[in-house]
């Protein structure tokens, strides 16, 4: 049997480390064009999953998240550390279970945790096209700190120019 290290669990949901199991329902959300559509990397194979699953496994800094009703690890929130007492917030779900308030309820749980321990700030980078996330991030009770423009690529067209592209910082403080 796999460790299973929850770090807390929610009326509906159980934050944990990543174990070697949660390959297949990983790779069903890293895989999809829909969700990655805004992340720093294309839509992954089997083996890019294998990988990415090996380094999320020697993380504490990305969180699995699982439905306590069947155990289906359903996406992950990312809270990586930063200066100044402060944590980077990020977070990726399977579409399937868009729309159900599970990233609300995982990042609440989250932000109150790191806020009890001491964390000053947490802070979240958003495209400005990603409209779904920038309204979680104000239902979570961010403030819009910055609009950057230009100020990014991922990608290149096909004459080799980079695709700039803006973000939006977002960040809550810990009163």
């Amino acid at each position: 049997m796999e460790d299973n290290i929850v770090i807390v669990e929610t009326e509906r949901l159980i934050l944990r480390r990543y174990k070697k199991s949660d390959i297949t329902d990983l790779y069903e959300y890293l895989s999809d064009s829909d969700v990655v559509k805004y992340e720093p990397y294309k839509p992954m194979t089997m083996s890019e999953v294998e990988s990415n699953l090996d380094w999320r496994i020697s993380t504490d800094e990305m969180i699995a998240v699982e439905l306590k009703s069947n155990h289906k690890m359903i996406g992950n929130v990312y809270l990586g550390k930063s200066d100044f007492e402060s944590l980077e917030m990020g977070y990726v779900f399977n579409k399937d279970y868009w729309g159900k308030g599970y990233a609300k309820e995982s990042c609440e749980e989250l932000m109150a945790l790191a806020f009890s321990g001491g964390i000053h700030r947490i802070f979240a980078n958003c495209d400005p096209q990603n409209i779904n996330s920038w309204n979680l991030l104000e239902r979570l009770g961010f403030e819009k700190e910055a609009h950057l423009k230009k100020n990014v690529y991922f990608w290149k067209d096909d004459e080799n120019k980079p695709i700039w592209k803006d973000t939006y910082i977002y960040a809550k403080l810990n009163y």
